[in-house]
């Protein structure tokens, strides 16, 4: 591989990260609050492409011709895989084979004091096992995706995010009341209903698990962000 191919091998690798930033491609590796540094590194690669070029065509050039090993166009194999393959994001599998990830938050902001609560999984969650006073009463409303265990509970989880889809681990909440009769694992669902002091304990790592009583759910597609960020705050 020669100088030239380097430089058109950094320039697509560049050029499919300003992609994958400027797209919601990029959710399915890393959390969102990362896409500026995803954009810089994808302009950092171009320029170093592009120099590497300049350099090449001002630097002279052997008489012989120097042959570098094939080998490393393997290089080329994660752009590839980059541009042509998009990772599924983690889901039912992940989730009941992972203990869940819910910890005490250092506190919670407030709620609004009507209506509806629109709250994430993470959100529910902890309330419903560390802050359930502000539950009390309260219709709320969660979206996530379906896992069953090998019980037969049915879980509304979303997976959190530390930094990326590699660190990602399951907050879950079990569903008990109005369920649906079929639940295939991976479906996204909107559940409405209210909190129950019900508990149970992940079989993973028994992890606390509140229960959510259902009152309706409605398949729903998936988000454009399916990860949570907001477990650990």
């Amino acid at each position: 591989m020669n100088r030239h191919a380097q430089a058109a091998l950094l320039f697509l690798l560049g050029a499919t990260v300003l992609h994958a930033g400027a797209t919601d491609l990029y959710l399915r590796y890393v959390k969102a609050g990362l896409r500026p540094l995803l954009l810089l590194a994808g302009v950092a690669l171009i320029a170093t492409a592009l120099a590497t070029l300049w350099y090449e065509r001002r630097r002279p050039h052997p008489a012989g011709h120097h042959h570098e090993p094939r080998i490393s166009w393997l290089l080329a194999l994660p752009v590839l895989a980059l541009i042509l393959v998009a990772p599924p994001a983690l889901g039912s599998y992940s989730a009941t084979h992972t203990g869940t990830a819910l910890q005490k938050p250092l506190g919670f902001p407030g709620l609004p004091a009507t209506g509806t609560l629109r709250l994430s999984v993470a959100d529910y969650a902890g309330r419903a096992v560390y802050d359930e006073r502000s539950l009390r009463g309260r219709t709320v409303r969660v979206t996530g995706f379906v896992a069953v265990d090998r019980a037969g509970t049915p879980y509304l989880v979303r997976m959190a995010l530390n930094c990326c889809a590699a660190d990602a681990q399951p907050v879950k909440i079990a569903l008990t009341g109005r369920i649906p009769p079929v639940l295939p694992p991976d479906t996204w669902l909107e559940v409405t209903g209210t909190y129950t002091p019900r508990r149970t304990k992940d079989p993973v790592n028994n992890g606390p698990i509140p229960y959510l009583q259902v009152t309706e759910a409605r398949p729903v597609r998936a988000p454009s962000d399916p990860y949570d960020e907001t477990w650990n705050t």
